[in-house]
């Protein structure tokens, strides 16, 4: 039986298709589609050649179905069709039009490909990617730097990224400035771009290959900043962890406060991304689990912090530059941690409430997460019991207040 014609819901599907449409030519934040990097524009341009070499094709394809449909209709008192066993010229024809057109995307595309697969220039500054689960970690070789979930760069610079896993595959993706690049075991891969904008700004970064249980959550936050600024954030960077960090220099008689000199060991011309500058859409706004609650009200010691950090379990996963009994390597640099905008692979904000929460019980702030967690009377998911030793409330503040010193 033939189903009945409801124009209605011709009309709801038609208009969710163009709605559908209309979404997808705006410009997102985290779109590819920006003009920032030299490699975006690349696969810009490659996009924009097949975009409109589809359109003519279908607009073409389209027009010929409806002229056929149109003259050849059935017409009452009509002979029936002649019989057609071949034509030979239009064999030809329907064969060379999609070769040539082929032909036409397939030149800029391999163009296009050998361009972003060729290596970078040799002043390239070298950034070594490496991923973990969940988590990213950069290094700075010609610098001797290593930072994790944060990475800076300066504009008019080329940066060349060599990117390598300590686990499963994971993909390096910045989608406002460039491509996206697999991490694949025992080999390194490589993807490079030039951020000219003229202004600074933040960008989000994700993993684009699913890698386990908390794939979603892997992401990073990408800076890109004057080469004044990255000099000095750089040179801050190599400086081991100072704590207690220097007072403010005093103020000088006859002078203005702020004329007087640093102390030797305070930063020179140290810059980092103000937080206040960062687009909306780069804040992580992940909720804190119900579960995972702490006391805000506790004013936290860095003193007794940076014992129980340099003596307890962090010891085992992390590195504190300056501080000789953190030096593992299992989990993210801390050294410089107080100066970072997020936690946790990006997916909080680096305040005191998401800290204490993220140290206290990190497997359910982030599914299958390898720390250890480590609130007294928490459940353990991957574990599945309740820990009945372990930090409480005010140890865990003591830590924040040491952490969030290290700047």
């Amino acid at each position: 039986m033939p189903a009945a014609f409801r124009p209605r819901r011709l009309a709801q599907a038609a208009l969710t298709v163009a709605l559908i449409g209309i979404a997808g030519c705006v410009q997102n934040p985290n779109s590819v589609f920006h003009s920032r990097t030299d490699f975006n524009r690349d696969v810009t341009w490659l996009f924009t050649i097949i975009m409109w070499a589809g359109l003519i094709v279908f607009v073409f394809t389209e027009a010929m179905l409806l002229y056929a449909i149109w003259r050849f209709r059935a017409r009452p008192g009509a002979p029936r069709p002649e019989q057609v066993h071949g034509n030979t010229k239009l064999e030809i024809l329907w064969t060379a039009i999609p070769a040539v057109v082929l032909a036409i995307i397939a030149v800029p595309t391999v163009t296009t490909i050998f361009k972003t697969q060729a290596r970078a220039s040799a002043d390239a500054l070298q950034i070594e990617v490496i991923g973990h689960q969940w988590w990213w970690e950069f290094r700075y070789p010609q610098y001797g730097i290593t930072t994790a979930n944060e990475v800076y760069m300066p504009l008019g610079r080329t940066i060349s990224f060599a990117l390598t896993t300590k686990d499963v595959i994971h993909s390096f993706w910045i989608p406002a400035l460039g491509g996206k690049r697999d991490l694949v075991n025992n080999r390194t891969n490589h993807i490079w771009f030039t951020a000219d904008s003229t202004t600074e700004d933040a960008f989000n970064g994700f993993c684009a290959e699913y890698c386990g249980t908390s794939h979603a959550n892997m992401r990073f936050k990408a800076f890109t900043v004057t080469a004044e600024q990255f000099e000095s954030w750089a040179a801050h960077q190599r400086r081991p962890a100072v704590f207690p960090p220097p007072p403010p220099p005093a103020p000088v008689r006859g002078r203005a406060a702020a004329a007087a000199p640093a102390p030797a060991s305070a930063p020179q011309g140290f810059i980092a991304f103000d937080r206040a500058r960062m687009p909306a859409y780069t804040i992580p706004m992940t909720p804190i689990p119900a579960s995972v609650n702490f006391d805000t009200t506790l004013v936290g010691d860095p003193q007794r912090g940076a014992q129980l950090t340099a003596t307890g379990q962090c010891a085992l996963c992390h590195t504190v530059n300056g501080v000789p009994t953190l030096a593992a390597k299992t989990g993210p640099d801390l050294t410089h941690v107080g100066s970072r905008h997020t936690i946790a692979g990006g997916l909080f904000p680096n305040d005191t409430r998401h800290l204490a929460a993220w140290i206290k019980n990190s497997r359910a702030m982030k599914p299958g997460s390898l720390m250890n967690t480590l609130g007294i009377g928490q459940y353990d998911p991957i574990l599945r019991n309740t820990l009945q030793f372990g930090l409480t409330d005010q140890q865990i503040a003591d830590i924040v207040a040491y952490l969030q010193a290290l700047k």
